[in-house]
């Protein structure tokens, strides 16, 4: 379980990075040309877009990394990544795949319990 939640927060994190280059970047564009805000929408909370736009793909992918050595704290941060990622985004056709991954890659990594240990066979 743990292997798989490391392949599953590293998927979300990579997948992640595009939502996130998305993001800030259209939060940077209708800042600084308000006319294409007036056209598309502009974000609520542009500030939060930004960071959630870092911060998510950086704590899948970070909590993927610790699921083999610190599965409680992998897991965490790969539930709080999910969190991020739907907060800031909601669940739609871009988000859906790094949310279900970094909240399944986050519940296996919490579920894995114990370290795993080798077992005599005998």
């Amino acid at each position: 379980m743990r292997n798989a939640a490391l392949t599953l927060g590293l998927i979300a994190g990579i997948m992640g990075i595009f939502v996130g280059l998305f993001g800030y970047g259209y939060a940077e564009l209708t800042e600084r040309h308000t006319e294409v805000g007036e056209v598309f929408g502009v974000f609520d909370n542009p500030s939060f877009i930004r960071f959630a736009s870092f911060m998510a793909p950086l704590l899948a992918i970070a909590g993927g990394a610790m699921a083999k050595a610190r599965a409680l704290w992998g897991g965490g941060l790969m539930i709080l990544s999910a969190l991020c990622f739907y907060t800031a985004f909601g669940f739609n056709v871009a988000t859906m795949f790094p949310i279900g991954f970094a909240g399944l890659g986050g519940v296996l990594a919490i579920a894995a319990g114990k370290p795993d240990e080798p077992k005599a066979h005998f």
